[in-house]
């Protein structure tokens, strides 16, 4: 854990709450983009068992951390790495983080055929591939992790021209999706919704897990409701939430 009293604290708050908080209560929660499906799932169980409804906002890490220095009112934040919710506690918005799932990259392609070379790498060098799509590594963890094994594969130099650079990690999702692109670096998230069950994807076990910390706002509105969440993501109903949707 990220910071072990701070989990354990929450965890205390789950087991000690008899999950009940007044109807019509809310929180507003900041979430990265890879853990949209996940999320969803995620507060719709959380607001059948407390009352409170957890309303998300969805972009790429760096740019949700950019909202929150800037004034933007969320309650929680779940980050897709530890560097920014490590920064907030630093700089007194929140008291401390603690890591709630670790994700996986994909490289993912609407079109099957893609998935028919023996690995990632030659799929990517094949002559029909001219477009790929990667979430910005300068805001998006899993577009960070993406790069790290394009380079540590000898690709990145080489796919600079065949590269489009997408927002968050979703978008690059989306772009694959609709066959903007060829192929798309993505979350594994995105392999087991509708839409990225009709397509084929590539683990990349070159890229390292994503590891995804979230905190809680020292001012939030509703303390309560935030920490109570905070607390329920680390329950055994979200962690097979979770696990459906390919984190551990």
């Amino acid at each position: 854990m990220k910071n072990k009293r701070l989990a354990i604290a929450l965890m205390m708050i789950i087991l000690m709450s008899p999950f009940s908080v007044a109807a019509q209560e809310k929180i507003s929660v900041a979430v990265a983009a890879n853990f949209i499906s996940a999320f969803k799932e995620i507060a719709a169980d959380f607001e059948k068992k407390t009352g409170v409804k957890a309303e998300g906002t969805f972009s790429s890490t760096g740019n949700l951390y950019s909202q929150i220095k800037n004034g933007a009112p969320y309650d929680v934040f779940l980050s897709a790495d530890l560097e920014r919710p490590d920064i907030l506690q630093k700089e007194g918005w929140t008291e401390g983080s603690f890591i709630y799932a670790r994700g996986k990259v994909i490289l993912w392609s609407a079109d099957k055929q893609f998935c028919k070379a023996p690995t990632w790498h030659e799929a990517l060098k094949t002559g029909r591939i001219k477009k790929i799509s990667i979430a910005n590594p300068l805001t998006a963890p899993y577009g960070t992790a993406a790069k790290a094994a394009l380079i540590k594969s000898k690709l990145w130099d080489n796919l600079q021209d065949k590269m489009v650079i997408a927002q968050s990690v979703a978008q690059s999702f989306q772009y694959a999706s609709t066959a903007s692109v060829d192929a798309g670096f993505c979350a594994l998230s995105a392999s087991v919704n509708p839409e990225g069950l009709k397509g084929c994807f590539y683990t990349v076990p070159e890229a390292p897990d994503v590891v995804q910390a979230a905190c809680v706002a020292k001012n939030a509105k509703n303390k309560k409701g935030a920490e109570l969440f905070a607390g329920y993501l680390l329950s055994g109903h979200a962690l097979k939430i979770k696990q459906k949707y390919g984190y551990h």
